[in-house]
């Protein structure tokens, strides 16, 4: 009994270790490319554990948490608040062009920013967060800056296309991608503990600048003209992006390894994440995001303008408008709106991720997005139900944009399990989110630009609800399955616990139909006991032996002798 209860010990120490990734060969091979120079490393080899608490106590924690919140708020931020700048265009400037080519300026930002994400993951793991935040506050604000000069003046002049996408899709998205890893990286270097709350709030940059530079774009453009609000846009820009050159810089305890060469592929590609089949996985679930996510934010103010939803002025659509309501609404308040709910969703969905998992809690917000794409928006038929749907597709949406690099820590903290090991839970981290973002470039510039394809060839916008609410749920399909490969938090994988759980239901179902059976067949043996046996009692008479010989007549009983 002693072996058997051992065995079943050491099976289960050896499924932990036999892990995607975290294999003694694979660790040997990654470890052996890069020095570690924090002393990180060496607590972790003489068997030390090192006990974070779980509010850092040092003030540059929470100056550098405000700094990681800017570079998000410039980036996605900017991202999230392009649909108003191409509600402006479609009524003004570009108001000849096609939805496709509005869409490819938006598109075209989200792509670099994911495109670079992966070399500037490993640039921050390596410790150049000053070359890379640097970058990023350099070319954000010039690019803003330069828009400005790039449209025309005079507000019904036709402008440039080529310029507005050099300046606005190109420059602004090449220092979005310095910002963007960043913002989350550096941010969870100071919170080992509480990474899902602390990329959460860093997350709530990117819905509180879709809140902040919208409505103030708007505004600034009814009293001083575009250009002069595109400057004052940009001035924030700048103010805040210097912030965070200055405070948004990682623990000094945390590790950064050096690779011997920069000319290798492995120092920009990491095998491990290959190998890993939760990375994987987890990587094309964020690609199918990316392709269905901002769709419905670039396409939102459109949308509600044809529908008659809403207003705006000078406005040029290329689609019938069904009817306009008695109290139209400004169209970029529904942005406004959609992003303010995300911040809610970051927040408490984020806090909550600490405890439930982040991975969890991410498969729940994207299930719940895609329903809300596919049911709520398409049948929206109101200005009340337009609403609804983008408080409620904010607070999920929110989650969902926010917790991948939550998710990605969650996913390396599962593969790498052994002591010598942990350290690249935190070593890896940049990179591995850099790659899945990376891979995820090329769907987040195909996905606004094939809808708004949809919605010019076809005439209608259940053409991109359809589209962004089918690519959201084949995310969510995807992260099921990543869940599928990760153990849980006793170091047993789903698919062990549901085996477990089937066979036990299986074992207590046979042992339900046995014990009916033991129960029928007492039931039919008390049955015998009890009936009145068909044979004659040895005390009959003789007559009414002759009686039943003769067939003739009913048996008489004959009364017992007492």
């Amino acid at each position: 009994m002693e072996k058997q209860i051992c065995s079943d010990k050491d099976s289960q120490n050896d499924s932990r270790l036999d892990l995607p990734g975290s294999d003694a060969s694979t660790r040997a091979g990654s470890v052996d490319d890069v020095s570690i120079t924090s002393s990180l490393q060496s607590q972790l080899e003489h068997g030390s554990h090192l006990r974070e608490p779980n509010w850092p106590r040092s003030w540059q924690a929470y100056a550098c948490w405000l700094g990681c919140f800017f570079l998000m708020f410039n980036s996605w931020g900017l991202v999230n608040a392009y649909g108003t700048f191409a509600s402006y265009y479609v009524g003004h400037s570009l108001r000849d062009m096609d939805q496709l080519e509005l869409n490819l300026i938006g598109s075209t930002q989200s792509f670099l920013v994911l495109l670079f994400s992966a070399p500037v993951g490993r640039l921050l793991d390596a410790g150049h967060f000053r070359v890379v935040t640097g970058t990023g506050a350099f070319l954000v604000p010039f690019g803003m800056f330069m828009l400005s000069f790039a449209h025309p003046t005079s507000e019904d002049a036709m402008a440039n296309y080529v310029n507005i996408w050099v300046t606005q899709g190109f420059v602004v998205g090449l220092g979005m991608a310095c910002y963007f890893v960043s913002s989350s990286q550096v941010a969870a270097t100071w919170f080992p503990n509480r990474k899902g709350l602390a990329v959460g709030f860093v997350a709530c940059g990117a819905s509180i600048a879709g809140v902040v530079y919208p409505t103030m774009t708007r505004y600034l453009i009814d009293s001083m003209g575009f250009n002069n609000a595109v400057r004052l846009v940009a001035t924030l820009v700048a103010i805040t992006s210097l912030y965070s050159l200055i405070f948004a810089s990682p623990n000094p305890a945390h590790s950064h390894p050096k690779p011997q060469s920069y000319r290798r592929l492995r120092t920009w590609i990491d095998p491990d994440a290959l190998n890993s089949k939760p990375f994987m996985w987890f990587t094309i679930a964020v690609a199918f995001l990316f392709f269905g996510f901002y769709p419905v934010f670039f396409n939102l103010e459109e949308w509600a303008a044809v529908s008659g939803f809403g207003t705006r002025d000078g406005s040029h659509v290329p689609i019938h408008i069904l009817e306009y309501s008695n109290k139209p609404l400004q169209t970029f308040w529904l942005l406004t709106i959609m992003n303010g709910a995300s911040t809610i969703g970051r927040l408490t969905m984020a806090a909550f991720s600490d405890k439930t998992g982040q991975l969890n809690m991410h498969i729940t917000a994207q299930i719940l997005s895609s329903l809300l794409v596919l049911i709520l928006w398409s049948l929206a038929s109101s200005t009340a139900a337009a609403i609804a749907f983008c408080i409620l597709f904010g607070m999920t949406s929110g989650t969902v944009i926010g917790l991948p690099p939550a998710s990605m820590a969650n996913i390396l903290a599962e593969t790498y399990t052994t002591p010598e090991s942990q350290h690249a839970r935190h070593a890896k981290l940049g990179q591995w989110t850099g790659m899945m973002y990376s891979f995820a470039a090329v769907p987040s510039l195909a996905g606004p630009v094939i809808a708004g394809h949809l919605v010019t060839r076809y005439n209608t916008y259940i053409t991109v609800q359809m589209w962004s609410g089918t690519n959201l749920l084949l995310s969510a399909a995807c992260m099921l399955v990543t869940r599928w490969y990760l153990p849980c938090a006793d170091g047993e994988r789903v698919g062990v616990k549901i085996g477990r759980f089937l066979s036990r239901e299986g074992i207590e179902a046979r042992k339900t139909e046995d014990a009916d059976a033991d129960a029928d067949a007492d039931g039919e043996k008390r049955f015998m006991r009890q009936a009145p046996t068909a044979l004659p009692s040895r005390t009959t008479s003789d007559e009414t032996v002759k009686t039943l010989d003769s067939g003739y007549g009913a048996p008489v009983m004959p009364e017992r002798v007492v």
